[in-house]
């Protein structure tokens, strides 16, 4: 029985759930590899976190929470950096402390049964829901449609803003723009991976795919099939051997880069 696992309503969630989830990573994690902005994603993962935590404390879907707080803690980053002269690591460890700080401090005074929050920190790619899944394609059609549009924009702002500035004057807007949806692409990846390990999935697939390629366009196809292979792996293993999903991904997607990279360097050392 075990072998036919697609007898599973949940598993079949749990894949479409993995094709969206590897579309919205593999684009949006190629712009912020392309212009170092991880540490960045990794201060609106965390800050994400207040908003569970207010959601849970209010009887609000805490993804929904997650949501609101990540883009105000988004373009919060860029406009303090920006205008205010705060140093953008400086700007990003204050709300990154912040909105964990909030999230435990909501949840402690949340009345009545304290949620298990091992979903949101981890991921539990089992409990997708229909909804979720929606979300997820959604932000899929806003995302190609938005870096396709605006792509040779998006290329420049990614590699060199001052020489994108003389292209376009609307920089600063594209700039908040892209932002906002980093932080609804890292909102609605935590089912999948969670809070500590979401940063991983947008980072990893483009890296693996830098290996290989240095054309803008080229990256995000390949990190888009990096992000699914290494997803939909990690999730068929984690059921089998029944340990948690959102870990076995990452763990996945790193022997991945790492077998990727020997690739590498052997085909490097070949053409010598």
């Amino acid at each position: 029985m075990e072998a036919n696992i697609f007898q599973y309503e949940f598993i079949v969630k749990g894949l479409l759930g993995v094709v969206f989830a590897s579309i919205t990573a593999g684009i949006i994690g190629t712009y912020i590899v392309s212009k170092r902005m991880v540490f960045l994603s990794g201060g609106i993962t965390h800050a994400s976190f207040g908003g569970i935590g207010i959601g849970y404390f209010i009887g609000l879907n805490p993804i929904v929470g997650a949501a609101v707080f990540a883009i105000l803690s988004a373009l919060g980053i860029e406009y303090l950096s920006g205008r205010q002269k705060i140093r953008e690591d400086s700007a990003i460890g204050i709300l990154w402390a912040f909105g964990m700080a909030t999230g435990i401090i909501f949840i402690y005074l949340t009345p009545g049964y304290s949620p298990n929050l091992m979903s949101y920190l981890f991921g539990s790619i089992l409990t997708v829901t229909y909804a979720d899944i929606i979300a997820l394609g959604i932000m899929s059609v806003i995302l190609i449609s938005y870096f396709t549009i605006f792509y040779r924009t998006i290329l420049y702002i990614s590699f060199d803003e001052v020489f994108a500035r003389t292209y376009s004057s609307y920089v600063d807007i594209f700039k908040y723009i892209t932002t906002s949806l980093i932080a609804l692409t890292i909102v609605l990846n935590i089912r999948m991976a969670g809070v500590v390990l979401v940063i991983s999935l947008l980072t990893i697939p483009p890296n693996i795919a830098m290996l290989f390629t240095k054309v803008y366009f080229k990256i995000v196809i390949w990190s888009i099939i990096s992000a699914f292979v290494g997803t939909a792996t990690g999730y068929v293993i984690s059921y089998f051997a029944g340990i948690p999903v959102g870990a076995t991904i990452i763990f996945t997607l790193v022997i991945i880069w790492l077998i990727a990279k020997g690739i590498r360097q052997l085909a490097v050392k070949m053409h010598q």
